[in-house]
């Protein structure tokens, strides 16, 4: 069985959350950050087996734009930059249904490289 297409994408810019709503009522918000470091862009995942790269810095991320691409995913254009890979409906499901063990693998990885969600630097704010 395929995964549900959303009937309702809606951007909340404030909270830095994409809400995806569906035809049987449920909805799912996913965070800019959790999106960005779960994106899935050669960039992250890398190209081959054990060779994804951790995302780190990422907690105040934000987007920029989202695009349809097709009937089949979502293009995703972040503030810092990033806007390769293609976030198809069954992937963004299965980041949505999949979110708390998604979470907690990122957040315990983060922990065993010693890094951190948090950027590097001083943060800059766009007005």
């Amino acid at each position: 069985m395929s995964a549900p297409i959303p009937t309702r994408v809606h951007y909340h810019k404030q909270a830095r959350e994409l809400e995806l709503g569906y035809a049987n009522g449920e909805t799912y918000r996913l965070s800019a950050e959790y999106l960005r470091v779960y994106s899935p862009s050669a960039e992250v995942r890398g190209h081959g087996p054990d060779t994804e790269v951790l995302q780190t810095g990422q907690k105040y991320v934000g987007l920029q734009n989202i695009s349809q691409t097709g009937r089949y995913a979502l293009k995703l254009h972040f503030d810092d930059g990033h806007d390769t890979g293609l976030y198809s409906w069954e992937y963004l499901y299965d980041l949505a249904t999949h979110h708390d063990a998604y979470w907690e693998h990122y957040l315990q990885r983060l922990e065993q490289a010693g890094a951190s969600r948090e950027p590097l630097g001083i943060p800059v704010k766009q007005v």
